[in-house]
């Protein structure tokens, strides 16, 4: 059989990206450059990006396509070159020009209630005046969505000097930005480390932050790919380390408190929130019952030589707040009247944005750590 470029291209049209679930030829991905020299043929496929996770598996769905139509009649393995429709932005220049301050809110185990610390933290900071934007980087259980009460919401796109952007959906005064906007909430996200490692820096790189005073992350539990991610990507300020008294929590959060110190990371931990410090009953409020144990923030503040910059204590009221999608850190009042955990995230915000100051006054700017 006589090969010829229509011939391949038809080929191709049967072959579908997993991305979009169009095929090659709808979704402008081969390159106008077949090229046939005897039984070899050579061609390129363009992606929109070279971290495309599915690069490898659409060039090898390619190379079947082709050896299956035309069975020992074409040369195709190794011949397939992938060309990147976008080009990179330079290494040199900042992700996030705009951002002054990045800021990690991170805990060693899940249950301690980091995001309910982000959400909160994010809206106090806010109420100060300051502009801020929150990412949800915890890809394998976004909740910060629902603690904003804007589940469900649109996401938009708009064009910026050329470029087509996420809109982050703005509430409280944030700009807030998950991965929960964009899957069913009722089903697991079933993602390998690449994929979601590559779905956290679109968020990052491809939405339109504009000016923000902080950038919150409120990360996944532990150490993983999506800190490494986060580290390669981001020169992050510092992080907030968020544990419960209970021993077992803080044995955790020293493993991430070791992770961010590392030299090869060396990412300043500005201080250490003990969540859910006591109880105390609604109807009792002089009362305190240290349930998960009494000074474990304490201690390990002292341990690792960090600030203690918040005690949170344990009330229903916070969770149902999260819940609700009205952080607690909402609530109105002065210092007498006010609600007595409204106040302490509004001092913790105080604590942090004083703990960044030091930093950035004592410390030179974080690096992005480099790949090998």
């Amino acid at each position: 059989m006589a090969l010829y470029p229509k011939l391949i291209t038809d080929i191709l049209a049967t072959v579908r990206y997993p991305g979009n679930g169009k095929n090659l030829v709808e979704a402008d991905m081969v390159e106008d450059d077949i090229r046939i020299d005897g039984k070899k043929v050579t061609f390129s496929l363009i992606f929109d990006k070279s971290t495309d996770p599915f690069i490898k598996s659409v060039v090898r769905s390619a190379e079947a396509a082709i050896e299956h139509a035309l069975p020992g009649e074409v040369e195709i393995k190794g011949n397939i070159a992938v060309k990147t429709r976008r080009p990179e932005p330079p290494k040199n220049k900042p992700l996030l020009p705009g951002v002054k301050n990045i800021v990690g809110i991170s805990s060693g185990k899940g249950g301690v209630g980091k995001s309910t610390v982000a959400a909160n933290l994010a809206v106090a900071l806010a109420a100060k005046g300051y502009r801020v934007g929150l990412l949800d980087a915890d890809l394998f259980g976004p909740s910060v969505p629902k603690m904003f009460g804007v589940e469900g919401e649109q996401l938009y796109i708009e064009n910026v000097e050329g470029r087509d952007l996420i809109v982050p959906v703005e509430k409280y005064g944030v700009k807030v930005l998950s991965i929960g906007f964009m899957v069913d909430p009722a089903k697991a996200v079933l993602w390998r480390g690449s994929m979601a490692s590559n779905a956290l820096r679109q968020l990052i790189a491809d939405a339109n932050w504009g000016e923000l005073d902080y950038f919150l992350i409120d990360m996944p539990p532990g150490t993983s790919d999506i800190h490494l991610t986060l580290v390669q990507t981001l020169p992050i300020t510092g992080v907030v380390v968020v544990s419960t008294p209970q021993e077992v929590a803080l044995a955790d959060a020293r493993k991430g408190i070791a992770m961010f110190r590392d030299e090869k990371v060396n990412v300043p931990v500005l201080g250490i929130v003990e969540n859910m410090a006591w109880f105390t009953p609604a109807p009792h409020p002089e009362e305190r019952y240290y349930i998960f144990g009494e000074g474990g923030g304490e201690r390990l503040a002292a341990e690792t030589d960090c600030p203690l910059l918040a005690r949170i204590p344990l009330v229903a009221e916070i969770a149902s707040g999260a819940d609700s999608g009205i952080p607690v850190a909402l609530a109105s009042g002065d210092a007498d009247t006010a609600d007595p955990r409204a106040l302490a995230f509004r001092m913790l915000a105080d604590d942090v944005d004083a703990a960044v100051e030091r930093r950035n006054l004592t410390r030179p700017s974080t690096k992005i750590v480099e790949t090998h």
